[in-house]
């Protein structure tokens, strides 16, 4: 049997385990420490734009913690993109508010301005109430249009919190994503562009909206000699060992935003001929995807009546990981009685799609017993 080949393994440089010592000989293991802040200092000095970071457990907790600073409570409703993982709603749910579900455009696959709009609209005509944020995600990398999310977050003076978890490294417009909105959140889990083994982090506007996430992170600990509590807070800092590891994940972060974008154009020369297949694709020059993952549609009408679910178990079957595109959040029974404004957008994407490895550890020869594969079974 061959090798596995995974879909997104980490991809260590090579110091991560010089900070991770570092901790160890300073005795700092705890959810504090000189890693952390090195680690907050770098990705503000990455990311740019004046933006404040706090490192978190996960990049869940950042959406949590986002989402609380905005004012979202009970009976609350927020607008999110349907098409995503979970995490980008579940938190939503934590507040007691509810999710306001909108499909996305063909072009970046992200969250559509047009359905946003009507999404506003209606729910103030249903409800008597506007939205309290909007989550647009940036969709395996790509980035959403965001000049027209932008505007009508203006508009109608709703605040926009990004989901970046998948788009570190990615550029709308010569801005790195996750600088657009009051706040967003990124992701470093194990298979994303650079890892802290789990881990997370909230990019914030202010220097004050830092200061209230790393309270809240910090289990609301008011400025008092005992432990005195006036608000509920939460264990979600991250650690001083992981931290480690993304001081290291740093060093070769646009190393590994850069080999991506080659797997993803080797991909495309390999495979753009077969009848059928298309990609996730930057529309415009005003895109720069990190293409965290190279993402396909199979069009079963063209490759007669091959789908994807099919392709999927063929590199199974190869000992090669590949995933369907995430299901909308629309369709997920958990959400079943919330809003959605869809038109079946995100439901085609699903059906037909299929995310193929990625990783930045791949080699060419593991890339070409994928590319083979897929010609194979198209032959």
């Amino acid at each position: 049997m061959n090798k596995k080949i995974w879909l997104s393994l980490a991809h260590m440089g090579g110091r991560e385990q010089e900070y991770i010592k570092e901790a160890f000989d300073t005795n700092w293991v705890v959810p504090l420490g000189p890693n952390v802040n090195a680690f907050e200092e770098s990705l503000i000095n990455y990311i740019g734009e004046d933006k404040k970071v706090v490192a978190l457990s996960a990049g869940t907790a950042a959406i949590h913690l986002a989402l609380l600073q905005l004012g979202v409570g009970l009976g609350d409703e927020v607008i999110c993109q349907s098409f995503t993982f979970s995490a980008s709603a579940n938190p939503i749910t934590y507040l007691g508010a509810k999710p306001v579900f909108v499909d996305s455009e063909a072009d970046t696959w992200n969250m559509d301005p047009v359905f946003l709009e009507e999404a506003i609209l209606d729910r103030v005509k249903q409800t008597g109430n506007k939205p309290k944020a909007i989550i647009p995600v940036h969709l395996y990398g790509m980035p959403a249009k965001m000049n027209e999310i932008m505007k009508i977050s203006v508009r109608y003076e709703i605040p926009v919190l990004e989901d970046a978890a998948e788009a570190l490294g990615s550029e709308y417009n010569g801005h790195k994503c996750g600088t657009f909105g009051e706040f967003a959140c990124l992701s470093f889990n194990g298979n994303k562009i650079i890892t802290t083994s789990g881990g997370g982090a909230l990019v914030c506007s202010t220097e004050q909206e830092a200061h209230k996430t790393v309270f809240y992170a910090t289990q609301a600990r008011d400025n008092a000699p005992h432990y005195q509590h006036s608000e509920i807070g939460y264990n979600y800092r991250l650690s001083n060992i992981c931290a480690g590891i993304g001081r290291g994940q740093m060093l070769v972060l646009q190393d590994h935003v850069d080999k991506r974008r080659e797997i993803n154009s080797f991909y495309r020369n390999e495979l753009s001929s077969i009848d059928g297949i298309s990609f996730q694709t930057e529309p415009t020059d005003l895109f720069h995807s990190n293409y965290w993952l190279t993402s396909i549609l199979i069009d079963p009408n063209k490759t007669g009546g091959k789908t994807a679910d099919e392709l999927r178990l063929a590199l199974d079957a190869a000992n090669i990981e590949s995933r369907p595109l995430w299901k909308p959040m629309h369709l997920q029974p958990v959400f079943a009685n919330c809003p959605s404004y869809v038109n079946g957008t995100s439901e085609k994407l699903f059906n037909m799609g299929l995310c193929i490895p990625s990783s930045s550890i791949l080699s060419e020869e593991d890339l070409k017993r994928v590319v083979d594969v897929i010609k194979s079974f198209f032959n």
